[in-house]
């Protein structure tokens, strides 16, 4: 009777497992017909800009680094302009996306992570299987959330979190193609945060790579930088409070991934701003901290604002935990929301992807973590939530 017992709830479990996976799939499916119809000139400035590193990266190799409107002598910038009806391509100092700095050298704003991912598709369909490679690598760690769950009510959130994230893909994932690498940066990020925190022993090599990574995120946005913030933060309170080598290496491993993985836009720097610590960006674009009530409201009218509640109100749970990885998940997480946030709802800027990546790095590392804690501890979690539910009621 007991093996029959366990067969009977394993069976809800299982079946549970393979509908939402096929609802991942079939969002993924529908998305690649969406994606195969998809125009290189739908007259986005910043589209035809990606496009121009990726040509210069097939043509020139490592030289593709330099950016200057001089490499452009076979006016495929030019064309690419024209195909969008952009006045006057042929003066460069009107060239979107692209900063006249010191000497009179004209050259694009951009990191070169993102086109340097279009230029290993062929000219012109390139941005297609970009996202159709991103999408089904978030599919794929989507499909690994759900057979990684053991009960069902996590088999129906991660199948339900992985659904959202494949639609995101392209909503609001193709506002930019910068964020499509990102996000798929963020799934990986939190899967392997998830695995740093959760695990006895935290690893040194593991927060080396996570450092790596998040360095290589850079390449794509210079502001996917301050995704590191909260990790930075993280590791220096670790280490104040313990003073052991262990955690100081840590704290340096981490570091010298970071450093490691951004090097790509340090060398671009280099050769377009004349140092590697210079911004290419114009002072536009480079604008500090300007609060602006008409932005903030913007925040709250958008979609963003759903997942970074849901993160937030996720993250204080898990702060109510007394110890163990539940609680350094919920101070490393709150730290990056804090930061983050606080950057982004006071720049005088608003795009509807800005606050998307720490939401999605977050939700990915607050779903992976939920996952592998210890069974003892996720028990003492549930316990206490029905307790103070309870308390609440009373």
């Amino acid at each position: 009777m007991q093996i029959i017992s366990r067969e009977s709830m394993s069976l809800p479990l299982t079946a549970a497992k393979f509908v939402l996976s096929f609802v991942c799939l079939a969002v993924l499916a529908s998305h690649t017909v969406t994606m195969l119809r998809w125009s290189e000139a739908r007259g986005v400035y910043d589209d035809v800009c990606y496009l121009r590193q990726a040509h210069l990266f097939q043509r020139f190799g490592f030289n593709g680094f330099n950016t200057d409107v001089t490499m452009d002598d076979d006016q495929h910038f030019v064309s690419r302009l024209q195909e969008i009806g952009f006045p006057d391509p042929e003066s460069p100092k009107r060239w979107p996306c692209h900063v006249e700095k010191s000497g009179g050298k004209i050259v694009l704003q951009y990191p070169p992570g993102t086109g340097f991912l279009l230029a290993a598709f062929p000219q012109g369909f390139q941005v297609t299987p970009l996202y159709i490679t991103a999408s089904s690598i978030v599919c794929g760690f989507a499909l690994v959330g759900i057979f990684m769950a053991k009960e069902l009510p996590p088999v129906i959130g991660a199948g339900l979190f992985g659904a959202l994230t494949v639609y995101g893909m392209i909503n609001p994932g193709k506002a930019s193609y910068s964020v499509a690498p990102t996000l798929v940066l963020c799934g990986i990020l939190g899967f392997l945060t998830a695995l740093w925190l959760t695990r006895t022993r935290q690893s040194p090599w593991l927060i080396g790579i996570i450092g790596v990574l998040l360095g290589v995120s850079v390449n794509f946005r210079l502001a996917n930088i301050l995704l590191a913030a909260g990790y930075c933060v993280f590791l220096a309170v670790t280490f104040l409070r313990s003073r052991t080598l262990a955690k100081f290496l840590d704290g340096f491993g981490f570091g010298v991934g970071v450093a490691i993985g951004m090097l790509p836009t340090l060398i671009a720097q280099a050769i377009n701003a004349g140092s590697p610590f210079a911004t290419t960006y114009g002072a536009t674009d480079a604008v500090g901290p300007g609060f602006s009530v008409t932005v903030l409201g913007q925040y709250l009218r958008d979609t963003q604002s759903l997942l970074i509640a849901l993160v937030i109100g996720w993250t204080l749970w898990l702060l109510r935990a007394v110890g163990g990885s539940a609680r350094q998940i919920g101070i490393l997480v709150a730290g990056n929301l804090l930061i983050n946030l606080g950057f982004f709802l006071s720049h005088p800027i608003f795009t509807p992807y800005y606050a998307v990546p720490i939401a999605m790095l977050s939700m990915w590392t607050l779903s992976f973590a939920r996952l592998m804690r210890p069974r003892e501890e996720t028990a003492r979690l549930s316990s206490d939530a029905e307790g103070f539910c309870s308390a609440s009621a009373k």
